[in-house]
């Protein structure tokens, strides 16, 4: 008796997902709740598990794109088609099986060597034999890539001396053209979509102004190493850029407003969304509550959300629900730019690098570690008073950090 498994609901919005990858072959035997494979949402990367022990038999392919409730493979009792008990050996024993390529018979010679599951599939598929193919792996092993590189001429049994034989392709040339496609991950279609919609729908609008970090610097530079002693983490520009928002927001609640229908929605508490570049293209996992977390706890946040970020581990409910965004492009070594707001939201702060120059203090001329920031709102929400004096006030915060224990 077999027991199909359909892809489940992940999300109200969210109608198909990608099969990106198998983690187990078809005939392979899974434990009950083992993780199968991977989908690919466009909000996020989660697992397929297997929801009774038994043999995998796969039924749609990696790149299929899926309905939410289509069937992705099947689960069957029994050990008869299982695998042999060690997995290692099944590639070797299936290329030792296999029929002699007419060039072997012949008394060709080849690299030695077995494939890797992934490339035994991709041979298999091709019907080209393993031992036609010289391996670049570890002791002669066939790699992926191996198998990839073998053309179509291989597939004639009496061509394959000559495709195992041919000389590696000549390097290519200084100056010589050449493109590449490749296919829109869900992920970059569905930041893409959203981006020209904040843009045809919203009447953005973005006022600038620049920081002394002067303060912020000399406090990282006085307790940095207390901070990640007695806190067990470090002490980043995020975590006074966080605070400060969240103070600000409390001035200027419109900022962190959003525009449902003909109603504006005000929160009086501050998730703060931070945009963190991932694998596969640009997340926005949320700080939920940061107005009342201290510098460490947004600390620790920042680190956990990023880490999970680059894994692809985020879930659904950490990158939803924010009410105002952080962007930081200063990482990359952007000096100013004009951030995008993050849909629903009305506004987005964009944080720059910091470059030494003079500025005037005083009468004087100095030299001070300066930022400019930048901040997108959406016009139909905010006026320009509150834009230009929430920019303002975050300026003052950041400037004075005294004031963000204080709360003056």
């Amino acid at each position: 008796m077999s027991l199909e498994i359909k892809v489940p609901p992940v999300g109200e919005s969210i109608t198909e997902v990608t099969l990106s990858s198998w983690l187990k072959k078809d005939g392979d035997t899974v434990a009950m709740d083992e993780a199968i494979a991977e989908l690919e949402s466009d909000k996020a990367t989660f697992e397929l598990t297997a929801e009774k022990a038994g043999v995998l038999k796969t039924i749609a392919k990696e790149g299929d794109v899926l309905a939410i409730g289509a069937v992705v493979c099947s689960i069957e009792e029994g050990g008869a088609a299982a695998p042999a008990p060690k997995a290692e050996a099944a590639p070797a024993a299936k290329a030792e099986a296999a029929p002699v390529a007419p060039a072997a018979e012949k008394g060709a010679t080849y690299a030695s060597g077995t494939p890797s599951p992934a490339a035994a599939k991709i041979l298999a598929e091709k019907g080209v034999e393993a031992t036609a193919v010289s391996g670049t792996g570890v002791n002669g092993r066939i790699t992926k890539e191996d198998a990839l590189s073998i053309d179509k001429a291989s597939e004639n049994p009496q061509t394959r001396t000559a495709v195992a034989a041919a000389p590696a392709p000549a390097p290519v040339k200084a100056g010589e053209r050449s493109e590449r496609r490749e296919k829109m991950s869900p992920l970059r279609k569905t930041v893409a979509k959203r981006l020209v919609t904040v843009k045809n729908e919203t009447a953005m609008l973005t006022t600038f102004n620049e920081v002394d970090m002067s303060p912020i610097m000399e406090i990282r530079s006085k307790y940095k190493y207390k901070f990640k002693e007695t806190l067990g983490v470090g002490l980043g520009f995020m975590s006074f850029f966080t605070k400060a928002v969240t103070e600000a927001l409390k001035d200027w609640p419109a900022v962190g407003a959003r525009l449902e229908g003909e109603e504006i929605i005000y929160s009086n508490f501050a998730d703060i969304s931070i945009a963190v570049s991932a694998p596969k293209g640009l997340v926005v996992p949320v700080i939920r509550n940061a107005d009342t977390m201290s510098l460490a706890e947004i600390e620790k946040a920042v680190v956990t959300l990023a880490g999970k970020a680059r894994d692809n581990k985020l879930s659904l409910e950490e990158m939803t629900g924010g009410t105002f965004t952080i962007t930081n492009g200063g990482v990359f070594g952007s000096m100013l730019s004009t951030p995008i707001i993050n849909s629903p939201q009305s506004a987005i702060l964009g944080m720059h690098n910091i470059i030494e120059r003079p500025v005037a203090v005083n009468g004087q001329v100095v030299i001070r570690p300066m930022m400019y920031v930048a901040l997108s709102y959406d016009h139909r929400i905010v006026d320009g008073r509150e834009s230009v004096s929430f920019l303002v006030r975050v300026k003052q915060l950041l400037e004075d950090p005294a004031r963000l224990l204080l709360g003056v």
